[in-house]
């Protein structure tokens, strides 16, 4: 027997792995959500999530993934495992997931490639959108500047492509980096830990979606659980998922505070920590958290205007479309 038959649970409710099931649509998630998905929506160009470890990103990433919906988006998620990536793999990664077939290997062309695709999913009414998960890892100047020249792919009044980073505080450093595409992000949403009401009704809600309805945590344990997790969601998972195992060997049905405090010793969590209470998030309405794109503008932002096509103007795609490709990506992408 484990303790899912113990409890009467029909799986793991508190397993770190991201799982749409297990999605708790908190007042502050269900407002990046809708910030998120007007982004995509009105193709801003590029939007930050930004969050301390285990406040949700990846979760919420996924969920909004799962949220643009095939027949108006070509959308993808791409995760940043490591920090020692090349311009070259992150324009073929991002070209394979919007759909390019075979990506070159040389940067110009692959980068052709993806032109090439941007507009025709333009010209069948579908938007790209890319969510970049951990993209605190784009810590190099070459990488940054490799996004802001994606940024400059677009047509009269409307750009071909919109990206979401999910990533740690850490990343408004990585902006530094490149002030020209800093000047590009449309929106910033922060994320923050849970509140202890909150992450009472986190706990109900993924036990409920486990299959148990019956309280199993008693209000005791419930505040100490808020009190050595800080509200973070990764580790209430895991203090909640010791509890129940805990219980389980206990053979006790009801876990009280006395387990959560042994487990929170055995797992080394301090209450300490809500000495400084967690930040909450700040609802402030839509219009104060985005802004037209501006400020410094570099060269082949100046040039790109000058060179691509105004589709609207009526002017024959087709005509001389190769010279464009050519001459664009030679002064916007030359590393000369």
């Amino acid at each position: 027997m484990s303790y899912l038959d113990f409890y009467g649970l029909k799986t793991e409710p508190f397993s770190n792995a991201p799982n749409e099931r297990f999605y708790y649509n908190s007042a502050q998630h269900a407002k990046a959500l809708t910030r998120m998905m007007y982004v995509a929506e009105t193709m801003r160009g590029l939007a930050v999530v930004i969050g301390d470890i285990g406040t949700g990103k990846t979760t919420l990433a996924r969920k909004m993934l799962d949220n643009l919906p095939v027949e108006a988006y070509e959308s993808a998620l791409l995760i940043i495992l490591h920090s020692e990536i090349s311009p070259e793999w992150l324009l073929q990664k991002i070209a394979t997931q919007l759909g390019v077939e075979r990506p070159a290997k040389e940067r110009i062309q692959v980068i052709g490639q993806l032109y090439r695709r941007l507009l025709h999913l333009h010209e069948i009414g579908k938007k790209a959108v890319v969510l970049i998960d951990e993209a605190q890892m784009l810590n190099s100047k070459e990488l940054m500047e490799e996004f802001r020249g994606l940024l400059n792919l677009e047509v009269t009044a409307h750009k071909l492509i919109t990206f979401i980073f999910f990533g740690l505080p850490e990343i408004e450093e990585n902006f530094n980096l490149d002030p020209p595409l800093l000047q590009r992000v449309s929106m910033k949403i922060r994320l923050s830990t849970l509140t202890e009401e909150a992450t009472s009704a986190y706990i109900v809600h993924r036990l409920a979606v486990a299959g148990l309805r019956d309280p199993v945590f008693s209000d005791e344990a419930m505040k100490h659980i808020y009190k050595y997790s800080t509200g973070f969601p990764r580790k209430i998972n895991i203090l909640c998922d010791n509890a129940l195992f805990q219980g389980f060997l206990m053979r006790e049905r009801t876990i009280d505070m006395n387990i959560v405090e042994e487990m929170a010793s055995d797992l080394g969590f301090r209450a300490e920590g809500m000495i400084t209470p967690p930040e909450t998030a700040v609802d402030l309405p839509t219009v104060d958290w985005v802004q037209e794109s501006g400020g410094i503008e570099s060269p082949a932002e100046s040039d790109f205007r000058d060179v691509v096509m105004d589709q609207s103007d009526g002017v024959d795609e087709s005509e001389d479309l190769e010279e464009r490709f050519e001459e664009f990506f030679k002064d916007t992408f030359s590393d000369e």
